[in-house]
């Protein structure tokens, strides 16, 4: 029996749903553009019925934008506003390739009242669009006044959307270095205050960001992953499904270079204790490198009591911290009963689960009292 690669193994994660509807498309329609496709599924739907013509539409953005549930353009009701950019090498391949993004600010954000940064990472199988709505991006930053950029991985540099934290090499470093040169942009952009800007990503975009204040460590105030694999535990496609399962170590050496002597930035851990898809071991192993690289001569972080959260009907956690002197380094969260989801996340949206405690709000609140590390 041929065995099955690492990029199937990848695409197996996103869930049959997706695939399911891939191979319902393949079947009806040929590989074309995308306009084309959704076209022929209207004039199929007149065909057959506005409902025929709803699932075979929903089928062909599933199967060829790389999105297991698209939705449209954010708008903010309450006050902010949404602009969309393109940032990277026109002429650019893969890693190298321009990357969409979208920015929300809210309101009031000026020169004279600048906003923190949060660099929002999705997950696979989603874009800017679909995880804005599922995080409710724009309610709650508008509440905590903070800028948001959320960068859109390309079909292109990877077929699922998975920013590309199981190439750590070359890929993976030319990657981060477009994110944070449309983190420079945005900076320039937009009034934001320099000294707090943090990272934050669901599953591979989680990865991401825990990859990038590792290599960046002196641009992020923190950072912080939801249901991500810990960074460096894969080196290619085909170790991935291991490092996701809990299966393989991150390589600390590579951590330890890149940092050069500097200490990594506070790190915040959100992970469900019933992932089947990213092992919650993944939480505890990033925990346990975030720890070990602290260098020599640096005070070492104490660990605090563990506390269980519960408010209402929400799932229940427990929080785990460490900290050096005042100043919070680590929190790992774990969620009761949460699989590989976005806690607290909008109703409708794959990878979202309504009933945890909201993820975005416990990552802004950590990261609100962590300015630059020094």
């Amino acid at each position: 029996m041929k065995r099955r690669t690492g990029g199937t193994r990848l695409l197996a994660t996103l869930g049959k749903q997706a695939a399911r509807s891939a191979r319902r498309l393949q079947r009806t329609v040929a590989q074309t553009m995308t306009s084309p496709v959704l076209r022929a599924a209207k004039q199929q739907g007149e065909a057959v019925g506005k409902a025929m013509g709803r699932a075979v539409g929903k089928a062909a953005r599933q199967a060829f934008t790389g999105v297991v549930t698209p939705a449209p353009t954010p708008v903010s009701k309450g006050g902010g506003f949404w602009e969309e950019g393109l940032w990277g090498f026109s002429l650019g391949i893969g890693s190298m390739a321009q990357r969409r993004y979208r920015v929300f600010v809210p309101p009031g954000v000026s020169a004279a009242r600048p906003a923190p940064l949060l660099v929002l990472l999705h997950g696979c199988g989603q874009d800017a669009a679909s995880f804005a709505a599922c995080a409710r991006v724009a309610a709650v930053a508008r509440d905590a006044r903070w800028v948001v950029l959320m960068p859109e991985q390309s079909r292109q540099a990877n077929a699922q959307r998975c920013w590309n934290w199981f190439r750590p090499g070359a890929s993976g470093a030319s990657e981060a270095a477009l994110l944070m040169s449309m983190v420079d942009h945005v900076c320039r952009r937009y009034a934001i205050v320099a000294d707090r800007v943090c990272a934050f990503g669901l599953s591979a975009g989680g990865a991401m960001a825990m990859m990038l204040g590792l290599r960046y460590p002196d641009r992020f105030a923190a950072v912080g992953s939801h249901s991500g694999a810990a960074p460096f535990s894969a080196s290619n496609a085909s170790q991935a499904p291991r490092a996701m399962r809990g299966e393989r170590a991150p390589d600390a050496g590579v951590a330890r270079q890149l940092l050069a002597g500097r200490r990594p930035p506070p790190l915040m851990l959100l992970h469900g204790d019933e992932d089947t898809v990213v092992s919650y071991d993944n939480a505890t192993a990033a925990a346990a490198l975030w720890l070990h690289l602290v260098p020599p001569g640096m005070p070492a972080p104490e660990a605090l009591p563990p506390k269980r959260v519960r408010r209402g009907a929400r799932r229940a956690v427990d929080v785990f911290d460490w900290q050096c002197g005042a100043r919070p380094f680590l929190r790992l969260v774990k969620v009761e009963g949460l699989r590989h989801a976005w806690s607290g996340g909008a109703p409708g949206q794959a990878f979202s689960d309504p009933a945890g405690p909201d993820a975005l709000k416990f990552a802004l609140r950590f990261f609100s009292v962590n300015g630059r590390h020094d």
